[in-house]
């Protein structure tokens, strides 16, 4: 089964608490605080393996975590990093946020990785909060917690080359006459339901070997939705070349070839601009024979080259090799992807230290803002000396007024990321 469209949920890493603990040793009254730092979390890579061809992998697991980082200890000593967990996926793979569709990911050279969830960072140990004032902190920051997401996954082969046409146009065949593939090839439509990838051999004189992909049968509105061809058409998005197979022998091959140049044009007009050649395929039957000087001329008005071949009789292949050997760049431009580099899309928080109150549907205060939220989930509001540090946090980040201008009073609910807090009225207040 080809699988090239999978959603997926993944979970980095915990960071680890940080430790409030104090030395313990005789004849050291006084023992100041001694709590190491916690380990970060383990992130979600995916990294390009040049052995996968499809996301078959990810058809029955579709959950994935890092591990935790380790607590901080006493004597200063840092909890262990948790393991980042790293997923294979074939080249050509693009990864999108499946709640926005953001790309965060498209992953094309082999080796190339990208992080999908960032591991948490480590909650510091109460040695750092101590001061000349307050020599013995019980304040620890707990662990940040992992990033997680469902992510989509969603495969475009990497092809030199890419075969079109209708179902039953002699796709399957052509990719069986000049490569070593073997695809399922039988008379009636929709034989192929999968692509399949055939390498096609020049010969000794020619080092290049590019990689041949027949896609499965489109029909007229296809880039609509309609027909078993419409999941693929991502995959000749990637192809260096285009080579438009046409039934010679159909009731109306120059009908066949605009349906197919409409269909292209309606997923991506930029499919259009690739390089193409028309292959007039089953030139050994009657009525391509026929048929073929009239397209021909039709396709040299169009300024579009066009062979006639038979791929099951072997007629004009040899044609037909050398145009795509003209068509193909050299050997050291072949051996680098369609699309060398690929492209990783690097996320930054607009907000950075900023915030907004907001409110949600049933009355509570929602405070958004990449920094108060990792603060919030950082603090142990069941240690009074961290509750009260995080407090200060809100009033020296101008949150404190920006809630009071929203109306907030004693009693509401006030929301910041996953924690959940009743306001209550400071001392200074009440008068």
């Amino acid at each position: 089964m080809f699988l090239d469209r999978v959603k997926i949920w993944v979970r980095a890493g915990d960071g680890g608490d940080g430790a409030a603990t104090f030395r313990q040793e005789a004849h050291v009254p006084r023992g100041g605080p001694d709590g190491g730092d916690g380990g970060r979390g383990g992130s979600v890579y995916l990294r390009v393996d040049a052995g996968q061809t499809t996301l078959r992998d990810f058809n029955h697991r579709h959950h994935f975590r890092a591990t935790p980082g380790g607590r901080g200890t006493r004597a200063r000593r840092h909890g262990k990093a948790g393991e980042d967990l790293t997923l294979d996926v074939p080249p050509g793979t693009a990864v999108y946020l499946d709640e926005t569709g953001e790309l965060i990911a498209d992953l094309v050279a082999v080796g190339q990785s990208a992080m999908v969830a960032r591991g948490g960072r480590g909650g510091l140990g109460n040695t750092h909060f101590k001061t000349s004032t307050h020599q013995a902190p019980k304040h620890a920051q707990k662990g940040e917690p992992g990033a997680e997401a469902w992510i989509r996954l969603e495969l475009r082969l990497i092809a030199d080359i890419g075969l079109v046409g209708l179902p039953n146009a002699g796709k399957s065949t052509i990719l069986a006459a000049v490569t070593a593939a073997t695809p399922k090839i039988a008379d009636y439509p929709f034989t192929t339901l999968e692509p399949n990838l055939g390498v096609l051999d020049f010969g000794d004189l020619d080092e290049r070997r590019p990689t041949i992909a027949d896609v499965p049968g489109l029909i007229e509105g296809a880039s609509s939705g309609a027909g078993l061809g419409h999941a693929f058409l991502r995959h000749v998005e990637r192809t260096r070349i285009l080579v438009h197979v046409v039934d010679g022998s159909s009731r109306d091959p120059g009908w066949d070839y605009d349906v197919i140049r409409d269909e292209l044009r309606a997923h991506d007009p930029a499919l259009l601009d690739k390089p193409m050649l028309v292959a007039f395929n089953k030139i050994d039957l009657p009525a391509a024979a026929e048929a073929w000087s009239a397209f021909r001329r039709a396709r040299g008005a169009e300024g579009v080259e066009a062979v006639a071949i038979s791929a099951a009789g072997g007629d004009g292949l040899d044609v037909f090799r050398a145009k795509l050997a003209d068509l193909l760049p050299d050997a050291a431009d072949l051996a680098e992807p369609p699309e060398p580099a690929g492209v990783v899309v690097h996320r930054i928080d607009s907000m950075g230290d900023g915030f907004a109150v907001e409110l949600d549907g049933d009355g509570a205060f929602r405070v958004r803002g990449a920094r108060i939220e990792r603060l919030a989930a950082q603090t142990n509001f069941d240690v009074e000396e961290s509750a009260e540090r995080f407090q200060r946090d809100l009033a020296r980040l101008g949150i404190d007024d920006e809630l009071r201008r929203a109306g907030v009073v004693a009693g509401d609910v006030v929301r910041i990321g996953a924690t959940e807090l009743e306001w209550e009225v400071q001392p200074w207040e009440v008068g």
